[in-house]
């Protein structure tokens, strides 16, 4: 469904320095698989997944994405960031039907749609509230819902449990999991998680130190549905291993 092909990308400092950020990508993602994107920090994950959502143009290259090639942000894509940025004087539920009112695909059930998705991440009752009125698990809820309420068929992901704390992590993990088993999507998820990225895809794509390639795509064998219990697999273990050594090297390979 998503062709990156022989994409690079660079950007221009001030100082007029030329900056590599990413070199030579090429990845195939198939329709509704789950992929998630890791590496060292600054390596061009978060740039990767704007290329994706034609957020920022490429230097070298193409996106392809159902045949046509992306030029500008899509309709039928989705993006999560690492803050919900949910609008403060709104309220949840108008929140959630933003997207529609800005794309003017408001229909007679976009309301009940909205509240459905509430519903499903544990957030009905809340719909009249306002974001300042909800924790940061709440909000990031919120901002999945409102990512989803156009039915997108791509869901492109950045850190988006980043700032949260490790319990509220966990539960939106098994959260987002679900939702993509009871709603699929093909879904691009960035992470600085190793454990996350095994828990969460069916293939991690590995990105080496500035300027960005892919050093491995990495296959995940854990069956699904999948629960927290199952990090302590061998096939678990091996893939979040295989991821280790990519990034830090050998002797980093067998830490927890």
């Amino acid at each position: 469904m998503i062709e990156i092909d022989h994409v690079s990308k660079h950007f221009v400092a001030r100082d007029r320095a030329h900056i590599e950020a990413l070199v030579d990508i090429s990845i195939s993602i198939g329709r509704n698989e789950f992929v998630c994107l890791v590496g060292p920090s600054g390596c061009g994950k978060s740039t990767l997944l704007r290329l994706v959502g034609g957020l920022l143009p490429v230097s070298r290259g193409r996106v392809v994405i159902d045949g046509e090639v992306v030029r500008e942000p899509r309709a039928e894509t989705g993006i999560v960031f690492q803050t919900p940025t949910l609008l403060p004087w709104a309220s949840v539920l108008d929140n959630v039907l933003f997207p529609l009112k800005i794309m003017r695909r408001v229909a007679a059930d976009s309301g009940d749609r909205a509240r459905n998705l509430l519903k499903l991440v544990g957030l009905d009752g809340f719909e009249d509230k306002y974001p300042r009125e909800l924790s940061g698990g709440m909000q990031m809820r919120a901002g999945i819902c409102r990512a989803l309420v156009h039915d997108p068929d791509i869901l492109l992901m950045d850190e988006p449990f980043g700032s949260l704390d490790a319990l509220t992590r966990e539960e939106l993990t098994l959260e987002l999991m679900r939702i993509w088993q009871q709603q699929p999507k093909t879904v691009l998820f960035v992470t600085h998680s190793i454990p996350e990225s095994v828990m969460l895809g069916d293939r991690v794509v590995v990105l080496s130190a500035r300027p960005g390639r892919i050093a491995q795509i990495v296959p995940v064998d854990v069956p699904r549905p999948r629960t927290f219990a199952m990090e302590a697999l061998d096939e678990f273990q091996a893939a979040a291993n295989r991821i280790r050594r990519l990034i830090f090297g050998a002797q980093r390979g067998g830490a927890h």
